[in-house]
């Protein structure tokens, strides 16, 4: 029975988790809403080593040193561009617990209830299929090889279906049988197959549809949360991963509709199908390149200017630069945005965390179906890094890996400068016809090296 004062913790957290994921929902305050959201979490972890039940303070407090101390370097040490992968880790350590921590209840105590059984069976298939799948996700965004190219078996939808089926029914006969043995062997079967399910749903999936699976790996493993807080009779947790699981479920959606993408297909990993690749050879033919010199000259007689920021934006780390040369247009009285993706990137929101970095004021943040539209009076587009999200392709070609992809038409714009290293493909690994257009000139060096020229370019010639 929980104790009056544990209930007070534990409601105070809970209105700290709903009112920092409501500050989230908005860039300005996303920081405070994090912050508040942490504070909640810290108040349900102090109550509940409070708590006089709680025994084995040994192993607790060497579990939070080891823990802060890991979370904290991470924190501290991990690279801007390299924020996805760190997300999908986190995701999946975080389905691994709750896995974890089911199967010791389920060991530790005798007696459960049917409703607890349940419970325990699904923290246990959630959990795996969260982990399993969020480490191929991290795979597949760190570009290992093996994992880059999708991989699916023939009708894997329906595989995947099929097997999902069987863990429900596996957790069905746990939740029947009475014998301790024969409980933990089904919990121990469950788990396995759900780790084969959480491989089968993300290595279909193709690179460029990967902040998708981000988003739903969040998700699944603020349920798997949810699933332990019913395991361990936990409110805190049984509230803070419903509140995860439910707003995972809100931004997947939101990412499937600004990839035209189902949720279905994402459910049941057949987001990617193979789709034809164009030639390379044959789709740069007509590429033209640019020196900073002549992108200098271009943009001294630019009215309005649309920066449109990507992955490699991120690798080169030229957001800081990006931010002198738009400030130097601007003393020019050159109108600058900057186009966002949904996607752009490897997950949700990264893009607007890069700029922000930079101190890029989120007044010139424009979301892609607010200024598409207004696209064909831009004077100049500079694509830095981008490369799918900015491909006609998805628009032309029905049989692309990418069809049916919202993009930001940059192809409207009057002169397009994309700054890359190569013509290397993106993350979907397609050529991008945009970069052998009429109004296209290519740059090819390192992001932040290229501003870093034009500015200087620019200052020279004033």
């Amino acid at each position: 029975m929980t104790s009056v004062p544990l209930m007070f913790a534990y409601l105070a957290s809970a209105l700290c988790f709903i009112l920092g994921l409501k500050q989230m929902s908005h860039p300005r305050s996303a920081v405070r809403g994090n912050l508040i959201a942490a504070i909640g979490m810290g108040v349900a972890i102090i109550a509940t080593v409070l708590d006089p039940s709680v025994a084995g303070y040994t192993y607790i407090l060497v579990g939070l040193v080891i823990g802060s101390v890991v979370g904290a370097y991470l924190a501290l040490t991990v690279d801007i561009k390299a924020m996805p992968q760190m997300v999908g880790l986190l995701n999946g350590l975080g389905g691994a617990a709750s896995t974890l921590v089911a199967w010791a209840e389920l060991q530790l105590n005798t007696g459960q209830t049917t409703d607890e059984l349940i419970a325990i069976g699904l923290s246990g298939l959630i959990g795996s299929v969260t982990f399993s799948g969020s480490m191929i996700a991290y795979a597949k965004l760190e570009e290992y090889k093996q994992f880059r190219t999708p991989f699916a078996l023939p009708n894997q939808p329906l595989i995947n279906g099929g097997v999902f089926l069987l863990t429900l029914l596996l957790t069905f006969f746990l939740a029947r049988t009475a014998s301790e043995g024969g409980q933990v062997g089904l919990y121990l079967l469950i788990t396995v197959i759900s780790l084969i399910l959480g491989v089968f749903l993300v290595m279909p999936i193709g690179g460029a549809d990967m902040p998708v699976v981000i988003s739903l790996m969040n998700s699944y493993s603020g349920l798997a949360g949810a699933a332990t807080g019913f395991v361990i009779q936990n409110d805190a947790l049984i509230i803070a991963g419903s509140l995860v699981g439910a707003s995972g479920v809100i931004l997947t959606q939101i990412m499937c509709k600004a990839m035209n993408r189902s949720l279905t297909n994402v459910l049941f990993g057949a987001m990617a199908g193979g789709g034809k690749v164009a030639n390379a050879d044959e789709v740069y033919a007509n590429v033209r390149s640019t020196s900073p010199e002549d992108v200098a000259m271009i943009l001294d007689g630019a009215q309005r200017v649309v920066f449109v920021p990507g992955y490699g934006m991120a690798v080169a780390q030229a957001q800081h630069a990006v931010r002198d040369l738009s400030k130097l247009l601007e003393s020019r009285g050159c109108t600058v945005e900057y186009a966002i993706h949904p996607v752009a990137g490897r997950m949700p929101g990264h893009m607007n965390v890069l700029l922000a970095e930079a101190d890029i004021s989120y007044d010139k943040l424009r979301e892609m179906d607010d200024i598409n539209p207004t696209l064909d009076t831009v004077d100049v587009a500079i694509v830095i890094g981008a490369n799918d999200v900015v491909n006609p392709v998805a628009k032309t070609d029905p049989q692309s890996p990418i069809a049916g992809m919202p993009i930001i038409e940059v192809d409207k714009c009057r002169t397009v400068i994309v700054i890359k290293r190569s013509l290397s493909p993106g993350f979907a690994g397609i050529p991008n016809p945009l970069f052998a257009m009429p109004q296209t000139l290519m740059l090819y060096a390192d992001g932040q090296e290229a501003v870093l020229n034009i500015v200087k370019e620019m200052k020279a010639n004033a």
